[in-house]
């Protein structure tokens, strides 16, 4: 017998420099997931990020989750994130609002696909349309 390997899947979950409900929600239900491994590349270290430090962080991932609940509030930040991830050519998931049907137009422009905050949903999205670093 033998035992596989898990993948690593390297991904940047978008934020916006500090703790916030939705992100750390987020991160604890995509860590709960069975039979996924991630690194997530985002880091809250401060409370204003740079769009130099974004791409430090975008750069070496495979994919980046944006979470549309946070771009009515914090826009700004998130497109920078988007387009930094399309400067990069990284592909793009969107996550629904939990309970909500609709992203804002340019969110669903963005994305290579949008899911709610199913994790079985969100991990196929992944591994679908997951970027291989070579």
């Amino acid at each position: 017998m033998f035992e596989s390997e898990s993948k690593l899947y390297n991904i940047f979950i978008s934020h916006i420099g500090q703790n916030e409900d939705e992100y750390n929600t987020f991160t604890e239900k995509l860590a709960a997931a069975h039979d996924f491994e991630f690194k997530n590349y985002g880091i809250l270290e401060k409370d204003k990020i740079t769009g130099e430090e974004l791409q430090e962080q975008i750069m070496p991932v495979g994919i980046v989750i944006i979470l549309s609940g946070l771009y009515n509030k914090y826009k700004d930040i998130i497109k920078k994130q988007i387009d930094i991830a399309n400067k990069l050519e990284k592909p793009i998931i969107v996550i629904r609002p939990y309970g909500m049907e609709n992203v804002p137009p340019e969110l669903e422009d963005a994305a290579v696909d949008i899911v709610g905050w199913n994790a079985p949903c969100i991990v196929d999205a992944i591994v679908e349309n997951y970027l291989e670093q070579f």
